[in-house]
């Protein structure tokens, strides 16, 4: 056991945990352009966890929400942690790989998100300055290297979960 001071007691860091898709079809990845600040920005599907939520779940709710696609999950690309330039947050974001099924194009999707869309990996890197983080390219360039682990390499132990 260790003691804490009474200064590092006080401040308790959060990470922002997130969850994200990597999604591919016919050689285009699914993306999101969305307002952020004033800027139209290039992501992947992805969210913040909820509360009692799994991560294999918040992926897929966070994919139909931003973009109208349900999703299927394959596997698991990795977990990365990623602070902005100003230092003023700390994103902890788990990638899954998925494949797509069915799309509701009359979805209303999250605020803040413009549209869906399919790009190459070449037009995705093409525009650097619009990705939100350097995630956005490193998940893909991840999941073409064939990264990808077992779904259940990333296991809930909420209650009630299946383990």
């Amino acid at each position: 056991m260790f003691e804490r001071s009474a200064a590092s007691a006080d401040a308790v860091w959060r990470p922002r945990v997130t969850v994200a898709t990597v999604v591919e079809d016919g050689g285009r990845f699914l993306l999101v352009e969305e307002s952020i600040r004033g800027e139209l920005v290039l992501n992947q599907p992805a969210g913040h966890l909820e509360r009692n939520e799994s991560l294999l779940d918040a992926a897929v709710r966070e994919t139909l929400e931003e973009t109208g696609w349900t999703v299927a999950l394959t596997g698991f690309v990795g977990a990365y942690q990623w602070n902005t330039p100003d230092g003023s947050a700390e994103y902890l974001r788990f990638t899954f790989a998925a494949r797509p099924g069915r799309h509701d194009a009359q979805r209303a999707l999250d605020e803040g998100i413009v549209r869906a869309l399919w790009l190459t990996r070449e037009e995705i890197a093409a525009q650097p300055q619009r990705h939100r983080s350097p995630m956005v390219l490193g998940n893909i360039d991840d999941w073409l290297a064939g990264r990808r682990f077992p779904l259940d390499a990333v296991r809930s132990l909420l209650a009630g979960a299946a383990l």
